[in-house]
Parts: C-alpha cells; sequence; structure tokens
C-alpha cells in the first residue's frame, strides 16, 4: 500500500513540477493556489463534459440504479482510501491496499446480491401483472 501511495505522490509531483516548470518559463506567475483553482477546475469541466452525456444516456434510457451505483463506488473508492490514511497518520491500524479492496469488493458483493433480489422482486411483480391483465 505503502509503494501505491507513493507511486500516486510520485507521479502527481512529477507533474506538479512540469506544471510549475512552465509557469516559471512563460513568466505567468501563479502562485501554487491559483494553478490548483485552474488545474483542478479544468480537470473538473473533462470530466463533466464526458460524465455529463454517460449519465444523461443511462437515465434517459432508465438506467438510474447504474448512475446510483457508480456514484456510491466512488464513495466508497473515497472513503476506503480515508480510512486507510487515517489508519497510518493516527497508528491505529495498518495502511493496508489489500484492505481497500476486500473493502470495495465487500461492496461489490453485497451489491451483486441486492441486485439478485431485486431482479427476483421485480420478476416476481411483472409476472403477476401479466397474470391480472390477461383476465
Amino acid at each position: 500500500m505503502k509503494e501505491f501511495l507513493y507511486t500516486i505522490v510520485y507521479m502527481i509531483s512529477k507533474i506538479h513540477n512540469r506544471l510549475m516548470g512552465l509557469n516559471d518559463a512563460y513568466e505567468y506567475n501563479f502562485s501554487d493556489k491559483e494553478l490548483h483553482f485552474i488545474v483542478i477546475g479544468v480537470l473538473g469541466m473533462l470530466m463533466i463534459f464526458v460524465v455529463y452525456p454517460f449519465f444523461k444516456s443511462l437515465a434517459k434510457h432508465d438506467h438510474i440504479m447504474v448512475i446510483a451505483w457508480i456514484y456510491v463506488f466512488t464513495l466508497i473508492i473515497v472513503i476506503t482510501f480515508a480510512i486507510e490514511i487515517g489508519q497510518k497518520v493516527t497508528n491505529t491500524g495498518n495502511m493496508d491496499f489489500a484492505d481497500i479492496v476486500f473493502g470495495v469488493v465487500g461492496f461489490i458483493v453485497l451489491f451483486f446480491i441486492f441486485s439478485c433480489i431485486r431482479a427476483v422482486y421485480h420478476l416476481i411483480v411483472k409476472l403477476i401483472r401479466r397474470r391480472f391483465h390477461e383476465k
């Protein structure tokens, strides 16, 4: 886990240094905070331009559960990372990437079970409605 996080931090650091180098080379004199404002703002807008049409298409075809799943899955990833980082900072446990994987897999398995139960429920409701509409 430690190596994984260090790799991510290293990659972010390289990008950060490259942007700061461009900032200095072209004498824009943006502060670190101004660069964060610009970079994260642009990154967020690029993500909106990709995610919005995708979610709109899912909603148009009544796939609201897929949208909910993507949202919750994203939150689960953030929460599990936060828990592991919190354990490292407070020394209340071991920071371990496997813990993150197991937590995410736990969500996926429980969601699969939920989906199966939901599918059976909707099938039963559909069969009951069909039976009563035939008479």
